[in-house]
């Protein structure tokens, strides 16, 4: 086995329970802004903020061991906007606010990214 594909295995192995937890964590933390517990629920949102972290930077290795694949920085893109639309989307349910156009997007955009990763969507 080479050196970029055992770091690929690493990194893709990080990459997807980062996603798991990720949605995980996003979705309890919007349900408790929604119902007022903030405490407990900016505390769910900085470790949401550190899978952020964990899935970028995994999601960067990806790329770097695939040589940059056009399909794989489009995913990642996506999967940027996706983090923007979740930041949105909390900070929108902590003020209060109507959130829902936020959380379909994100919902939408999920899906499309993870439809991506498995291969069903292609070009």
């Amino acid at each position: 086995m080479d050196f970029f594909t055992e770091y690929y295995n690493i990194f893709r192995g990080i990459h997807e329970g980062s996603w798991a937890f990720l949605v995980v964590l996003f979705i309890v933390a919007f349900v408790l802004y929604r119902s007022r517990k903030l405490k407990a629920a900016t505390i769910l949102h900085m470790i949401t903020r550190l899978f952020y972290l964990f899935m970028l930077v995994s999601g960067i290795g990806m790329l770097v061991a695939l040589n940059f694949n056009l399909f794989y920085v489009v995913k990642g893109l996506l999967a940027v906007l996706v983090i923007g639309f979740m930041e949105m989307a909390a900070g929108k349910a902590k003020r209060n606010e109507n959130s829902l156009g936020s959380l379909f997007i994100v919902l939408v955009l999920v899906l499309v990214v993870v439809l991506m990763g498995f291969g069903v969507i292609n070009f």
